[in-house]
């Protein structure tokens, strides 16, 4: 017995279906399509989640939330982790070669996760509260590596209510000019344009007089004789 002489048991294999070879296939004219539709055509593909017209599932269901665009991620080690490692002072670069991170992304943040028994130095980009306070607890110091710029976000009032927007700080208002005392006179500076604009306005009034008085003048000495309108009665 070789290669040769294997082959598939009875009922295994099965001939491809050859449609559109006549009507005495069984499967001619419209090839198992049926007459009219979409289905029927070339190129038919079925859309993801259509469900015959009707609303489909992933828009009936609600949507809350946004993604943050402007998140950032950091490599995070609990101080569980680090007292468990051997050594005395821990940087990024150490904890990548020991395979404590991955990654180191945005920075290496130190959470205050676990017990610390052990005087330890320990350098990140971020350092949780309860982290510095455990650290520092334990005779340990935190150096923070810089370099990494957080979103600034807006300080609260202690006094305003919970989820509300804290206003704007307002400008400060400019200073007062401090009141002449009684029986003084303010010094008051005269001002070029108001005098310019006042002058203008005098000089334009001499010539509008100068213009009526010559106007008046000729119209005494040249003024025409008035005649008598022709009457549009015919006489009779």
């Amino acid at each position: 017995m070789n290669l040769s002489q294997l082959k598939p048991p009875k009922g295994q294999k099965h001939k491809n279906q050859r449609i559109g070879q006549g009507m005495g296939s069984g499967r001619g004219k419209y090839s198992g399509r049926g007459a009219k539709g979409a289905k029927s055509i070339s190129g038919y593909s079925r859309m993801r989640g259509f469900e015959g017209g009707q609303m489909p599932l992933h828009r009936r269901l609600p949507k809350r939330g946004f993604t943050n665009i402007f998140r950032k991620e950091f490599a995070i080690v609990n101080l569980g982790h680090l007292d468990r490692l051997e050594g005395d002072s821990f940087d990024p670069g150490k904890l990548l070669e020991l395979g404590v991170i991955r990654k180191l992304k945005e920075g290496l943040k130190v959470l205050g996760s676990g017990e610390l028994k052990r005087k330890i130095l320990v350098k990140a980009h971020l350092f949780s509260k309860s982290a510095l306070e455990k650290i520092k607890a334990a005779g340990g110091t935190a150096e923070v590596i810089p370099g990494v710029k957080l979103n600034a976000r807006k300080v609260q009032h202690p006094g305003a209510k919970p989820g509300t927007i804290p206003k704007a700080a307002a400008k400060p208002a400019a200073p007062k000019a401090d009141a002449p005392e009684a029986g003084t006179t303010p010094d008051v500076k005269p001002d070029v344009k108001e005098g310019k604009k006042a002058s203008a306005k005098k000089s334009a009034a001499e010539k509008s007089g100068a213009e009526k008085s010559g106007a008046d003048k000729g119209g005494e000495k040249a003024s025409p004789p008035k005649q008598a309108k022709p009457s549009a009665k015919k006489e009779k």
